[in-house]
This record gives C-alpha cells, structure tokens and sequence, in this order.
C-alpha cells in the first residue's frame, strides 16, 4: 500500500459543492482506499491504496464524487516523497515562523509557458515567489486577500492550481507520515 495525499479544489467553499468529509471518506472507501484521515472541511485527504498512477486514481476519485454528489472537483494527488519534497524546498524557510503568510500552490503540471514577467509586475514589495516544477511558494506577508499576485498566479501560469497554507502543508505531513 502507498501513502496518498489528495487536495481537492472549490469544495465546501461559499456554501457551494458541499461535501462533508464523513461522505468524502465514504466515497474514497467505495474506491478500496484505506486509513482515510481528512483535515479541515475545504478538501485535504490522507489514504492508503495500491500503487497506481496519481492522475488515473486522480481522475476516478473526481468522478466517484460526481455520481454520488453530482459536482466533479479538481483533485491534486501527491504520493508521500513528493509532498517531503515539497515540504523540504522550501524556499522560505524564514516565513515559517508566521505560517499563516506562506502558501504552497499545487499546480496541475509543470506550466509550459508561465508569465513570470506578469507575475513579477503584481508582486507587491512585501510578496515574494518561487516556482519549483509543478509547486509555486508564496509568501505573502500582508496576506493573500488583497494580493493582486495571489489572484494572478493561475491565470499568468496558465494551469489549474490549487493552494495552501504552511499549516495545512504541514499538518498534512504529519498526517501521511503516521499513516
């Protein structure tokens, strides 16, 4: 059995695509997946399940919520070496110490062609990031809220994302390494 981490984007968030994590547990079982832990309601899941590739087992967990909750989220997968690697590039290790400030975006795929120029305009003085393959550190200070960077970083990578805060990030860890 292999350790997973599923991040799902846009659910439970605004009242819209309500999922409770009890019923996401229940779908991830109908899947023959194992150890399921969730963490917080916006979508982050612990499992163990056979060795298979990410963006198959991605692509059916999507569609099993489908059936059964009539909306298909986005789902990024990350096998436990992947999201230690995550966790160890980072960048920013002085931001650690405010986690609330550094955010990790998961990205669908490396962006064949990102805007880092684009990107680089809407950084305010305060914000700094990183792209490292299919992952996009920011540490934002002032916070993402009224980042103009924050909002930017999908449309100017061109990928679909999902991100994170360095809590979740490392409440995740945690997680997968005591499955």
């Amino acid at each position: 059995m292999k350790t997973y981490i599923a991040l799902f984007r846009g659910i439970n968030v605004g009242g819209n695509n309500k999922l409770p994590m009890k019923e996401l547990a229940v779908v991830l079982e109908g899947l023959g997946l194992q150890g399921i832990a969730t963490y917080i309601q916006s979508g982050n899941v612990v499992f163990q399940g056979k060795a298979v590739d990410p963006a198959l087992l991605s692509k059916k967990i999507g569609t099993a919520i489908g059936k059964s909750h009539g909306f298909e989220p986005w789902v990024r997968l990350l096998d436990m070496p992947t999201l230690e690697q995550v966790i160890q590039g980072n960048p920013y290790p002085e931001a650690e110490s405010v986690p609330g400030t550094l955010y990790v975006n998961f990205l669908a795929t490396v962006p064949p062609q990102p805007n880092l120029e684009g990107l680089e305009k809407l950084r305010a003085a305060s914000e700094r990031f990183q792209l490292a393959d299919d992952v996009l550190y920011l540490h934002a200070p002032d916070g993402i809220g009224r980042s103009k960077l924050a909002a930017a970083l999908e449309r100017l990578l061109g990928v679909p994302m999902t991100s994170r805060n360095w809590n979740t990030v490392r409440k995740l860890g945690e997680l997968a390494r005591a499955a």
